[in-house]
């Protein structure tokens, strides 16, 4: 065997150790659980949750039979690559070898794909744009770079909807927002947030000069409110009292009324209904709809800081930039990534940069290794 082939083989067999251990150990019990639960005739009966366990359960059916199917297809190919050996069949040789080549790039892929784990990357995800330094130039920018993720979007057959939009004086966009639904649309798309800028010639300028533009990204995901909120047990305190209702000071003489206290946030939440068993269901979901107040602002925050730590959109804050004079060349400043297929990059061809950020954002990889991992990715786009 040739040591291509070989060393091919070994990069195969990395990323489906990785992709088991994304997976755990439990995976297979996992999925065999679901799969009981699925077969419940009572699971209907609340639409919210079953739905919730079928997609668990699709996304890990998958998972599991994509690393399966890696590891079985560079199993086959290396045995007809013996076999072809052994009886001097070269067509046969040739054709696997050609196979595991093509194993080796849906194999990287797959695994960028597994890093896509965290707690939102699966969300459909909102994209803002916002014109910053640069004026008439700058509103242009804003346009060139919406189209860019609207082309890739596209591409990736995802859904794209225009929330809203405000015209440049002269040319462009002051700002846009759209909303992308698709798998993992944040997941891809979050390493965007940022200033993006542009050099070229410009159009606006009839004397021909060079300027430099800046625009601002916002990335942020669309979030569920179908959420669920889990309430550890040793994390609350019940008490009863006695509550007297109006009506006189004996009505409602038994300790029905129920207050629980969330320790960890000291949130304290009360009813005071005839039934004992009633009053803690009440308490229990006023509880649940305060943390999940609180979750929400504790996001929100998040996001609110992430957008403040783009800073503005001009000099100095740049994560990407885009030049088209006085030669063509696309470069991310994080990791280094660069290409100089400056039109590829405006026409949508962006997997190559998200798949770095990704990488060394979920490894801490160095811009080096970065750049191997995604190398195949930038070759298969220039093709």
């Amino acid at each position: 065997m040739r040591a291509e082939i070989a060393t091919l083989a070994s990069e195969i067999e990395k990323s489906v150790a990785l992709l088991s251990q994304r997976l755990g150990e439990t995976a297979a019990y996992r999925l065999e659980e679901l799969n009981a639960m699925s077969e419940d005739p009572e699971l209907w009966n609340d639409p919210a949750k079953a739905q919730k366990l079928m997609r668990e359960r699709q996304l890990l059916s998958d998972s599991i039979d994509t690393r399966d199917g890696l590891a079985q297809e560079l199993a086959d190919n290396l045995e007809l690559i013996e076999m072809g050996e052994a009886e001097g069949d070269a067509d046969v040789v040739t054709e696997a070898e050609t196979a595991i080549r093509k194993l080796r790039d849906i194999a990287a892929e797959k695994e960028l794909e597994a890093l896509l784990d965290g707690e939102a990357d699966g969300n459909d995800t909102f994209i803002e744009i916002n014109s910053g330094a640069g004026g008439t130039e700058s509103c242009d920018w804003a346009s060139m770079l919406a189209r860019m993720y609207v082309r890739w979007a596209e591409k990736r057959g995802y859904k794209v909807e225009l929330q809203s939009e405000s015209a440049g004086e002269e040319a462009g966009i002051k700002s846009a927002s759209y909303k992308i639904s698709g798998p993992n649309a944040y997941g891809w798309l979050k390493g965007e947030s940022g200033v993006h800028r542009l050099v070229r010639i410009s159009p606006y300028d009839s004397a021909a000069r060079r300027h430099t533009s800046f625009s601002s990204v916002w990335v942020y995901p669309v979030v569920d409110d179908a959420i669920e909120i889990e309430v550890n047990p040793s994390d609350i305190r019940i008490d009863t009292y006695r509550s007297s209702g109006a009506g006189g000071q004996h009505v409602n003489t038994t300790d029905s009324a129920v207050r629980i206290t969330h320790i960890p946030t000291n949130i304290v939440v009360t009813s005071s209904e005839k039934s004992q068993h009633q009053n803690r269901d009440i308490a229990m979901k006023a509880l649940k709809s305060r943390l999940y107040q609180m979750e929400l602002d504790r996001r929100n925050a998040a996001i609110n800081e992430a957008h403040e730590a783009k800073g503005d959109a001009g000099w100095g804050n740049q994560i990407r930039s885009y030049v088209l004079q006085p030669y063509q060349m696309v470069k991310d400043l994080r990791t280094g990534v660069e290409t100089s297929d400056s039109q590829g990059v405006l026409d949508g061809n962006l997997d190559a940069f998200m798949a770095a950020t990704l990488a060394q954002g979920a490894t801490g990889k160095s811009r080096a290794e970065a750049n191997a991992e995604i190398g195949r990715a930038s070759c298969r786009e220039r093709v």
